[in-house]
C-alpha cells in the first residue's frame, strides 16, 4: 500500500469561481458553447444586473393644466308675451287694442304746423282771388301795358312776315300767307265802318293798327286788325258778352275795312270785294282783334259770309269752298295768339 510522502501543509483556498463571459465575445481558440452553454450564461449574466426597488402599481395620472373658469350660467327666459285677441272682420264691436299716449310736444308741434298750414294756403287763395278781380290793381296794370303794345313792340312781332296755318286750310290743308303791306298807325274813324265804330264806342279806341296778307297762290287777300281800346276789363267782358248774346260777330254790316297795298296782288282788295271776316273781342287784354278776306282779282261778292259760318262742318257756297273764311280765322289766330304772349310777358309800368 502505498502512501503520499507529500508533507502535510496547511489547507488549500478553494479555486476561485469563473468569471462570466459576455455572450456574444467567446474566449479565443475556446470551442464554441453548446445551447446549454449559452442559455446557462445568459442567466448568469441577467442575474447580475441590479433591478433595483420594485415599486408598486400605481395609476398613471395626466399631466396638470390650467384651471377652467367658472361656467357662465344662461339668463333666464324672458316670460312668453300674451297674445293680443284677432282685430274682427266684420262691423260689430270688439276689444280695442291700447292706444299709445300721445307726448305734449309733438301734439303741440303738429297743431301749429296746421295753423301755419291753414294760413299759408288762406293766403294763396286770397293772392288768386286778388289776381282774377277783374278792378283790382294788378290787372289794370296788365291792361295798361297791352294797351302799350302797338308802339312798343315790333311790327315783324305783331304782324310776321310769313305766317304758316299748319291744317288751317279746307279740310285740314296747311296754308302759308305772306305779309304785303302794313298801313300806318292810325284811329278807328277811317279804319272802321262807322256802324263798327259805334258799337266799340263803350270801349273807345286808343289806336288801330293793320297789315294785308297773300295766299300762296296769290290768288287770296286778307287784312288782319288790331284795335286798342280804352276800356277796361270790366268794359271789355260787357262788351264781348254782347258780341256773344246778340251775334254781332255774323253781322255783315259790321265788317272790318279791307286795306289794299298798291303794287301787289292786293291792290285791288277794297270793301266790295270782301267776302268773309272775323271780329273777337279779348277779354284778357283791351284788344280788338279783326280780319276779312277777299279775292285778289277784285272780284265782289254779294253775300259774304263770316269765317265761323265759312269753316263749320258741312258749310258750302263760293266762300266757305274757296277758303276764304280758313285764310280770315287762320291769319286773326296766329295774330292773336303772338299778342296774348307778348301782352303777358310784357313788364308792368312803373306806378
Amino acid at each position: 500500500m502505498t502512501t503520499d510522502a507529500r508533507p502535510p501543509s496547511s489547507p488549500q483556498p478553494p479555486p476561485p469561481a469563473p468569471q462570466a463571459q459576455p455572450f456574444d465575445a467567446p474566449a479565443a481558440g475556446a470551442p464554441a458553447p453548446t445551447s446549454e452553454e449559452a442559455a446557462d450564461r445568459l442567466r448568469s449574466a441577467l442575474d447580475l444586473i441590479d433591478p433595483g426597488p420594485v415599486l408598486p402599481n400605481t395609476p398613471i395620472s395626466p399631466a396638470p393644466s390650467a384651471p377652467r373658469p367658472p361656467a357662465i350660467p344662461p339668463p333666464p327666459a324672458a316670460p312668453p308675451r300674451p297674445l293680443l285677441p284677432p282685430e274682427p272682420l266684420s262691423d260689430e264691436p270688439g276689444p280695442l287694442r291700447p292706444v299709445p299716449a300721445r307726448r305734449p310736444g309733438r301734439v303741440a308741434a303738429a297743431m301749429i304746423c296746421a295753423v301755419l298750414g291753414t294760413g299759408l294756403i288762406g293766403g294763396a287763395a286770397a293772392g288768386t282771388w286778388l289776381d282774377h278781380d277783374s278792378d283790382g290793381p294788378t290787372a289794370t296794370n296788365t291792361y295798361t301795358a297791352a294797351r302799350e303794345l302797338w308802339h312798343s313792340v315790333p311790327v315783324d312781332t305783331l304782324f310776321p312776315r310769313t305766317i304758316r296755318g299748319t291744317g288751317a286750310g279746307p279740310g285740314g290743308a296747311d296754308r302759308e300767307w305772306t305779309r304785303v303791306g302794313v298801313a300806318p298807325d292810325s284811329g278807328c274813324a277811317d279804319a272802321l265802318d262807322p256802324l263798327l265804330l259805334t258799337v266799340l264806342q263803350p270801349v273807345g279806341c286808343a289806336r288801330m293798327v293793320r297789315a294785308t296778307y297773300t295766299d300762296a297762290t296769290h290768288s287770296g287777300v286778307t287784312t288782319v286788325g288790331l284795335v286798342f281800346t280804352e276800356g277796361e276789363p270790366a268794359a271789355m267782358a260787357a262788351l264781348a258778352n254782347r258780341f256773344s248774346t246778340e251775334k254781332l260777330g255774323a253781322r255783315s254790316d259790321l265788317m272790318p275795312r279791307a286795306y289794299p297795298v298798291k303794287g301787289t296782288a292786293a291792290a285791288a282788295f277794297g270793301d266790295k270785294q270782301r267776302a268773309s271776316w272775323t271780329i273777337r273781342v279779348l277779354t284778357d287784354a283791351p284788344v280788338v282783334v279783326t280780319a276779312t278776306s277777299g279775292f285778289a282779282d277784285g272780284r265782289r261778292f254779294a253775300a259774304p259770309q263770316s269765317a265761323e259760318q265759312a269753316t263749320a262742318g258741312g258749310a258750302s257756297g263760293p266762300v266757305a269752298e274757296s277758303g276764304l273764311g280758313h285764310d280770315a280765322k287762320g291769319i286773326a289766330d296766329t295774330v292773336e295768339r303772338g299778342l296774348r304772349k307778348k301782352a303777358a310777358a310784357s313788364p308792368e309800368p312803373a306806378p
